[in-house]
């Protein structure tokens, strides 16, 4: 039976003994580690995100995924629409079914673009990302133009944010910077055979990847304000006239924008036609230190105590899936329940062994389990084969959700359907 999702009132995880426990119970059959999805939680987050966007089309982003089932649940909700890929292997497989996939970065790969240059059908339904002509001479050195169907391409534009003081505050992407640089990138793929320019993009990562309630950073939150703040408006002004510009070259089906962190500001903006999310959906604890959202905790893993070092003292096995970015620690997992357990600061988590103490460490015996979350949602399905959905959205006769939780399906990770496309 396909994943189904539905908005409903049901929030489990405020009531976090209950959550948990009952993730716990749901799961007990299962050997960790395991991966589950609460199917409450996961419907909360799919429709808080559209409350967020306003109206605005959401594409969504599958590297923030990874999960073929859910990413077909949340297209089949209206208000999203199509997928933004992160490899062209990756859209390719993903074309077979999905009928709209921008591919987020460039790609070298010669065998993925000889293989979407060769099928009109794959080619009508993926579009590439650009920021240079370099890229556009390596398509053709695979297939010439006279041979393949014509190649649908997306300019990226560089959405960082620049001042004297703070310097280049973002992620370096593309390095399309100024209107002059969309119009004459522009400008040369409409006069170059064998592609269509239909799109432009821009990641607001200054706004869209980073929180602004750091913990115990006060100073560093009003900073973090003032540069956002500052950064929505710079952006607004120039994006729109880079759009604009562009409009005038070629006639484009999207201006795509913004991420799960900007979707309140970035759905403002006129400029742009969809907003890109994903990582909203999963609801990683990166987002714990944002203002002005606070996604459920729908995707979790669990980890078993396998030895008691001390009495006082419990060793889970496994618990190294430490997410990508600055080695700092909130790139490390976060301890979800029970609560009162912390990591040991010489070992942390480790590849084969997470030391654990604290004050419920004591309590914990050779078997129980600990739920950890992921700092970056969608890196989490690469370390299972699969999720265990447990539908948590039944209630008792006083309609207390979470109190008959079980697992519903298994739903398979791309690492499960035996995919690793980065």
């Amino acid at each position: 039976m396909p994943l189904s999702l539905v908005r409903s009132g049901d929030q489990p995880w405020l009531e976090p003994a209950k959550y948990w426990g009952g993730l716990s119970a749901a799961t007990a059959h299962l050997d960790t580690p395991l991966a589950a999805l609460s199917l409450a939680a996961l419907s909360y987050n799919a429709f808080s995100m559209l409350d967020r966007a306003n109206g605005k089309p959401i594409r969504v982003a599958s590297k923030s995924v990874r999960v073929r089932e859910v990413l077909d649940a949340v297209l089949a909700l209206p208000g999203y629409s199509g997928v933004l890929a992160y490899t062209l292997p990756e859209a390719l497989w993903l074309a077979e079914t999905i009928d709209d996939v921008v591919v987020g970065y460039p790609s070298v790969d010669r065998a993925a673009i000889a293989q979407l240059a060769a099928d009109d059908r794959l080619a009508s339904r993926v579009t590439l990302m650009i920021d240079d002509v370099a890229q556009l001479d390596l398509v053709d050195s695979v297939v010439p133009p006279t041979g393949r169907a014509s190649i649908r391409v997306c300019i990226e534009l560089d959405t960082s944010f620049v001042t004297r003081a703070l310097g280049h505050i973002g992620v370096w992407r593309s390095p399309v910077f100024t209107v002059g640089q969309a119009r004459v990138l522009a400008q040369a793929i409409a006069a170059r055979p064998g592609f269509t320019l239909v799109g432009l993009m821009g990641y607001e990562a200054q706004i869209a990847g980073v929180g602004n309630r750091p913990r115990g950073n006060p100073a560093r939150a009003r900073v973090l304000d003032w540069m956002q703040h500052r950064s929505i408006a710079e952006l607004a002004d120039r994006r729109g006239a880079v759009v604009e510009a562009v409009r005038e070259v070629a006639d484009l089906e999207f201006v795509n924008g913004g991420g799960t962190g900007s979707l309140e500001s970035t759905s403002v903006d006129e400029s742009v036609t969809e907003i890109a999310a994903g990582s909203g959906l999963f609801g990683g604890h990166l987002f714990d230190t944002y203002s002005r959202f606070r996604p459920a905790p729908a995707a979790a893993f669990a980890l078993s105590v396998v030895r008691k070092p001390t009495p006082a003292m419990a060793t889970l096995l496994g618990g190294g899936w430490i997410a990508s970015g600055p080695s700092q620690p909130d790139r490390l997992p976060e301890i979800a329940w029970p609560l009162g357990l912390e990591m040991q600061a010489r070992e942390m988590a480790g590849e084969v062994q997470t030391p654990l103490s604290g004050a419920a460490a004591e309590a914990l015996q050779i078997g129980d389990r600990v739920w950890l979350r992921h700092t970056k949602s969608g890196e989490l399905s690469e370390h299972v084969n699969s999720f265990a959905l447990v539908d948590d959205t039944r209630t008792d006769g006083e309609g207390r959700a979470g109190e008959h939780s079980q697992v519903v399906a298994e739903l398979p990770s791309y690492r499960g359907e035996g995919k690793a496309f980065l």
